[in-house]
Order: C-alpha cells, then structure tokens, then sequence
C-alpha cells in the first residue's frame, strides 16, 4: 500500500487545539516536509482555500472517492465527512519525502492500524479550559456545535494513550520544534 522509502507523520488533536498553526509553523522549519491536503464535505471557514487547507467536495463525491478506494482513512466527525487521499501521499514517500497527515483520532486509528509504522503524534491544549476558549475565539460554531466540539474533545482524549508521543500546544512555536524533534529523532 505505502512505500517506506520515507516517513509517515500523523499528528492529531481536539478541535480547537491550533494543530493546524503547529503544523504550519513545523513547515516553516522543515519546508522539504510535505502537508498532505484531506477531503471534506464541510463548507470553507473564512480564507480558506480548496486544495490548500482541504479539497471542499459535495457528499455525493466523497462517497465515489470512498467506493474507488481513493481514501488511506476515512471518518465522520460533527456530522461532516473527512479523509485523507492516498494517491499523493504515496507520491511523497516513494520520493522519500516526510509527509505530515493532519487527521482526526478514528482517520488516525485506521492508519496506525496498517502494516506502515507511522509517527503519531497526539496534540493537546495546556486545560480545557484553555480548548474551550480557543474554541470560542474562532466565532465559527454555534452554541450547539461548540458543546459538540468539546465532549468530542473530552473523548479524544481518552485516545492519546494510543500515540507514540504527547505534546502540549501551549505555544505553537515550541510545540512545532518538539515535534520536529520528535520525527528527527526517528531518522
């Protein structure tokens, strides 16, 4: 399925926790690093970008990607549809390139779950207090929604015993230069 010419990184975390402002400060140490693009069916949030933050498709197209076995993981989170395409990240590793998966705890737990021996990497916030304000700061959920956010939170973390290593976010820079120690540690 993968080629282990390079390395798989998963990094997960609650909604909320700024894995995604780790993981761009990780890519501005480590640029070579590829960021592997996933699917979704949920609507954009403000600038983000199709094919740069994720590929928007309509649900009807995530299911053919499904059925056409396009998907290294797949899940369903807050009633919205996730995976992650295998093809490019096939293309990285077989190059011998680092390839960085930003994916939820079941898309995770598929992966971890195959003969590929990736990196994982669980990402938390310093208290939940501190998730939940950060969550709030976004102003992109409705009351609903952020409660849903955050039981989903407190389940996910019930799951960080099953990754490889834990890193506190409380700073975004620090945390990424942990990271990267982490995954240079490896080579």
């Amino acid at each position: 399925m993968i080629d282990s010419k390079g390395k798989l990184v998963i990094i997960s975390a609650p909604s909320g926790t700024g894995k995604g402002t780790v993981i761009k400060e990780l890519l501005k140490l480590r640029p070579d690093y590829r960021f592997s693009v996933s699917s979704t069916t949920r609507q954009p949030r403000p600038g983000e970008i199709d094919g740069v933050a994720y590929y928007f498709v309509s649900h009807e197209q995530f299911n053919k990607m499904i059925d056409n076995n396009e998907f290294l993981e797949h899940a369903q989170f807050v009633g919205e549809h996730y995976g992650t395409p295998i093809k490019p990240i096939n293309e990285h590793i077989s190059n011998g390139q680092t390839v960085i998966l930003d994916i939820e705890v079941q898309g995770a737990k598929q992966v971890m779950s195959k003969d590929i021996d990736p990196i994982s990497i669980f990402l938390i916030a310093p208290s939940m207090e501190e998730l939940e304000n950060r969550l709030r700061g976004r102003g992109t959920d409705s009351e609903d929604k952020l409660i849903a956010r955050l039981e989903q939170a407190r389940n996910e973390l019930e799951e960080k015993k099953h990754y490889d290593h834990v890193v506190v976010n409380d700073k975004a820079s620090r945390a990424a230069k942990e990271i990267l120690s982490i995954i240079e540690g490896k080579e």
